[in-house]
């Protein structure tokens, strides 16, 4: 297991990186930099921000939110020029030791939540929420106006400006689309960037949908067992991957969660994994929980265990933390609660560890 943690560049993250690398067991990041769906990311920005990341003593294998154009995804003909920069940005980082890359293809919304910051009654910290019911009274619309209002100033990733400001244009374009259309567009990707992956070493890991079924009528193919398994039949490669986010998929209480990691742990294909823990409200209605398994309703013990046995060498990040402590930061990605999940996690895994040998 390699413990790392997200990071969002010293001109956008509250948390220095001298903090990061005191949390214990803590190897790397997964990075990113603030780049433009579609764009061909700028070589020497990324090295800039690898020298800093390497400075600090942390390693940089694994980067986030390399996004998908929506032209991707919806299938235009322009998505061509689109796919030539996911390229040459796939080419530049592994160039510079990239492994991973971390994306999804979701259509508009990467994540969705209602409230940004919704105080849990037993202590008082607070944490991303998500009722479905909220969403029929606001709309996308209104929805997308109220997480900019609580995003504290920062961006949010998937919330990107200039993707939003075309947001009614981007739904109606999107009208009609099915599941099996969304595949199609995907598989077209997918076939033109898998090879480029398998000649550079790097592994393509898809992030599931967040949460994990459709809104707004949007189609969405990625928050599933079933659903990774048709991903994977798209482009059968080693470079084409799961970022299994126990938390997205965990979101729905269908999902059994460890067996989907032994399932995919097995098939050697999960590249990346963002562990974390959601408190089951009802139906489609959670809120994120700290990473002790009695504090939500996710088996973090059986979540690592799982791991430990058919994905061990992973990269593994402590996802969306709650605020504690009075710290004011970007929503779901403090310092402290996502430290305290390191810790946590870690702590789990030297058990197992432990109890492995002494057994053999």
């Amino acid at each position: 297991m390699k413990m790392t943690f997200r990071w969002y560049g010293s001109q956008s993250d509250p948390i220095p990186l001298k903090y990061v690398r005191q949390i214990p067991g803590m190897t790397g990041l997964m990075g990113l930099l603030d780049m433009p769906a579609g764009a061909d990311w700028p070589e020497d920005a990324f090295v800039s921000l690898k020298n800093e990341v390497n400075a600090a003593g942390l390693a940089l294998e694994v980067i986030e939110s390399v996004n998908v154009h929506e032209d991707i995804k919806m299938g235009l003909a322009s998505r061509d020029e689109y796919i030539e920069n996911y390229i040459s940005t796939i080419r530049m980082l592994a160039k510079h030791g990239v492994k991973v890359i971390v994306y999804n293809f979701m259509p508009v919304f990467d994540w969705l939540r209602t409230d940004l910051a919704r105080i849990i009654p037993e202590d008082g910290s607070n944490s991303l929420y998500f009722d479905e019911k909220d969403l029929g009274e606001m709309g996308p619309l209104e929805i997308v106006r109220k997480t900019a209002e609580d995003s504290k100033g920062f961006t949010l990733p998937g919330w990107e400006p200039e993707r939003l400001k075309l947001l009614e244009t981007t739904l109606k374009q999107y009208e009609g689309m099915t599941a099996d259309d969304l595949r199609a567009h995907y598989k077209y990707f997918l076939d033109a960037v898998i090879p480029v992956c398998e000649e550079c070493g790097v592994r393509m890991a898809c992030h599931p949908d967040d949460p994990a079924w459709p809104i707004f009528n949007l189609p969405r193919i990625a928050h599933s067992q079933d659903d990774f398994d048709k991903i994977i039949r798209l482009h059968d490669s080693r470079a084409n991957t799961v970022c299994l986010c126990t938390g997205s998929l965990g979101s729905d209480p269908k999902n059994d969660i460890p067996a989907i990691i032994r399932h995919f742990g097995q098939m050697d294909r999960i590249g990346a994994m963002h562990v974390r823990n959601v408190k089951y409200l009802g139906y489609h209605h959670f809120r994120e929980a700290s990473h002790l398994s009695s504090d939500g309703d996710l088996d973090m013990y059986a979540i690592m265990k799982a791991i430990y046995d058919t994905c061990p060498d992973t990269y593994i990040r402590p996802d969306h933390g709650r605020m504690i402590w009075d710290e004011a930061g970007r929503p779901g990605y403090g310092l402290y609660d996502r430290a305290l999940g390191a810790a946590y996690l870690n702590g789990l895994w030297e058990a197992i560890d432990k109890g492995e040998k002494a057994n053999a």
